[in-house]
Parts: C-alpha cells; structure tokens; sequence
C-alpha cells in the first residue's frame, strides 16, 4: 500500500562545460578596443610627422567647419580659405636664405635659358655662374644678400646705372626669396675706388642711381614697395676687398633683410619708460625730491649757523661781564 501511494520525484540536471563561459561576445568587444587603440596611435604617430604649419592649418580647417560650405575642400596650403597669419614663416639665416636664393636661380633658369638651350646641363651651369656672383652673409640687424661683379662680368654698364641681362636674372630671383619673408628691405650701392671720369657724376651718384635701380627692378617683379626701407649710395667708403680697392668685387648692390624686431625684447624697456608714470614712480620721485629739499635745507642751516653764531658768542660774552659787573 505505502509503495502504491509513493510519489516519483523526477530531477533534471544542466550539465555545465565550465563556470565563467559566457559565449565568444567579450571576444568581439576586446577585438574593436585592440583596433581602436591601434587607430588611435597611428593618428598620433601621423600627426607626430605633420609639420607645425600644417598642424595649424587643420585646427583651423576644423574649428570651423560646415559640410554644407566646406563640401569638396581641401586644407592643404593653398585653398581659398588657408588663413596665412597660422604658417609661420622660414627663419631668417643666412643658408636659409642662400638655399632658397640657389632654388628660384634654378628655377628661373629652367623656366627662361631652358627653352632657349638644347642641353639642360648648359642651365644648370648658368645658374651655378649667376651664384658665383652672390654673396649671401650675416650682418647686424639682418641677413645680406650681395650681388658682385666680376672680370668681364659686370651687373651694371660702365659708368651707368643700366643693369646688365645676367643682373636682371639675379635680381627676378632675389625677388622672389624676399617675397618669401614678411621683413623690411635695405638696397645698398656701393662701387669701387677707381675715380669716376664725369663732369656732373661721381661714385657717390653712380653707386646711389644703382641702388635706385636695382630697387626698381625688385618692385618690377613683385617686391611690396612698401617693404623697402632705405636705399643708400656709399661709393667707395664701404670696400667689400680692402686690400685691392679697385677689385670688381667692390662693384655691388647689397639688398639687407632687415631682422624683425621682438616685441618681447621691447615690453620691458617700454615697462621702464612708463614705470615713472605710475603710483610707485610718482612716490619715489617725490621722495627723492624731499630727500634733496632737506639736504639742501641743511646745508643753507649750516651756512647761516656758520654766519650767525660768532656774533651769538660775543654777545653771550658780553652778556656775561654784564652780570659779573653787577656782582662786583
């Protein structure tokens, strides 16, 4: 009877393959942090070989960018909306500016003689001539550019400010590596110590019209005419071979890129012309002023006591026999 009524429990059991198992999705999510950071560090080992210049154009390009305007553009340099206050300049040294100098004589030579001349080696040692014939070098207050001539080879005519074709070439170039910089110019003339046979000419004219004229002529092939400072004549006082004072190489035009000055270095010297100006400066002047008033007014004390004080003795004297007489 007990067996009869006895209930039969069944149990089903889950076989398990391994605690902790929760299928192959981590797999997935591991796998897009792996390819996130990988595209992470390759963005910031490419922006590491970018260029400042460039670096900068791009935050501008993004700062403000819209699809509906920007569509279709590019932020390479360039492109109409390029802002060229973020690009900083090539800096100003002497092998800076002879590299960029011995490229656009290159260039000119290719574009021009290139044409004219069968052989492209017949260029290339055009241009190495015209280099022959500039000096680039460091000066106080800038970089110098000079263009010399040599035997049978002058820039200028004899005895007149008419440049020569080879000087043209050099001049088109040096024109193109000014309009490289944002700085000042200064056109110097300078010629050699051999008198000049004029009635109404001397050095002093001929070297002055030469530095006018090579100026024109950087005007002529898009310098800015604003950018010049001064254009100078020095004749034969400034002799660049001093030991031969009628060497061609004294015959020269020297076009100086003037260093721009650093507001940094002035702000303090501006700070101290304007310190007397202040609270501070007013206090101290003043001071200064009472402290000279009181010396001075010891010194006028002094001087009057010096005056005054022999008499104040003899009259104390006399004074004192008054009183003794009274006693006697």
């Amino acid at each position: 009877m007990s067996e009869a009524v006895r209930k039969v429990i069944i149990k089903k059991v889950k076989k398990r393959h391994g605690e902790g198992h929760h299928g192959g999705s981590w797999k997935v999510a591991y796998a897009d942090f792996v390819t996130a950071m990988m595209a992470f560090f390759l963005l910031l080992w490419l922006l590491s070989m970018v260029s400042t210049e460039k670096r900068a154009v791009m935050a501008e390009y993004f700062k403000n960018f819209s699809i509906f305007k920007e569509s279709g553009k590019t932020f390479q340099p360039g492109s109409a909306f390029v802002i060229t206050d973020h690009i900083k300049k090539a800096e100003l040294k002497p092998e800076n500016v002879a590299t960029s100098l011995r490229k656009a004589i290159r260039g000119k030579g290719a574009g021009q003689g290139g044409q004219a001349q069968a052989a492209a080696g017949q260029g290339a040692g055009q241009a190495e001539a015209l280099m022959d014939q500039v000096r680039v070098d460091a000066v106080e207050g800038g970089v110098r550019i000079q263009i010399v001539d040599k035997e049978g080879s002058p820039m200028f005519q004899l005895g007149s400010a008419e440049p020569t074709e080879k000087c043209r070439e050099i001049l088109a170039a040096v024109a193109e590596v000014v309009k490289e910089q944002d700085t000042k110019i200064a056109i110097e003339g300078h010629t050699d110590a051999a008198p000049f046979r004029g009635d109404q000419i001397t050095n002093w004219e001929l070297s002055t019209n030469r530095a006018s004229a090579a100026r024109r002529m950087l005007e002529t092939n898009g310098t800015d005419p604003l950018r010049v400072a001064r254009v100078v004549g020095y004749a034969d006082t400034d002799l660049l071979v001093k030991e031969n004072p009628k060497d061609p190489q004294n015959r020269r035009i020297s076009i100086i890129l003037l260093q721009p000055r650093n507001p940094a270095l002035l702000r303090p010297q501006s700070r101290r012309k304007s310190k007397p100006h202040s609270d501070r400066g007013v206090r101290a002047a003043g001071e200064a002023r009472g402290i000279r008033a009181g010396r001075r007014g010891r010194r006028l004390q002094r001087r009057h006591d010096e005056a005054v004080l022999p008499e104040k003795k003899a009259e104390m004297k006399k004074k004192k026999r008054d009183v003794m007489g009274l006693w006697d």
